[in-house]
């Protein structure tokens, strides 16, 4: 019979996590403020690092492979500050795609503004109007927003 309870209370157990488990998606889990809070103390932080530390001088400051703009940590990152891979490339205004730690954030923009400041993979990306996807946790926020500068 004792050999019952443990499973038993397991069991109870899962079951109460589950009852309790948070659903909300990144973007609204998360205020703009501190998602750019978390940004500014491990992004841009870090991007400043790289280029304070300068351990690759003759690359502009970035640790990586194939990064350019300045301060980027990991692989394929343009733009400043950002850390991870595949990061604010292909924007056509410098204020875009900057301070995103991740994958696939901040990319194909052409307002200004777009796609900063995002924790996750896939977030703010193709925007064509200004300040859309930024300041996103998760992934696949802030996505294909605007018609056009404004």
């Amino acid at each position: 019979m004792k050999r019952y309870v443990i499973p038993a209370l397991c069991l109870g157990l899962l079951s109460a996590t589950a009852a309790k488990a948070d659903t909300t998606t990144g973007s609204q889990a998360f205020g703009m403020s501190a998602v750019q809070a978390a940004v500014g103390k491990y992004g841009q932080a870090i991007g400043s690092d790289v280029r304070g530390m300068n351990p690759l001088g003759n690359f502009g400051g970035n640790l990586g492979y194939k990064n350019s703009g300045t301060g980027n940590v990991g692989a394929f990152n343009s733009g400043t500050g950002n850390v991870g891979a595949f990061n604010g490339n292909n924007n056509t205004s410098a204020t875009s795609g900057n301070g995103n730690i991740g994958a696939f954030n901040g990319n194909g923009n052409t307002g200004e503004y777009n796609g900063n400041s995002n924790i996750g993979a896939g977030n703010g990306n193709f925007n064509g109007g200004s300040f859309n996807g930024n300041g996103n946790a998760g992934a696949f926020n802030g996505n294909f927003n605007g018609r056009g500068n404004r």
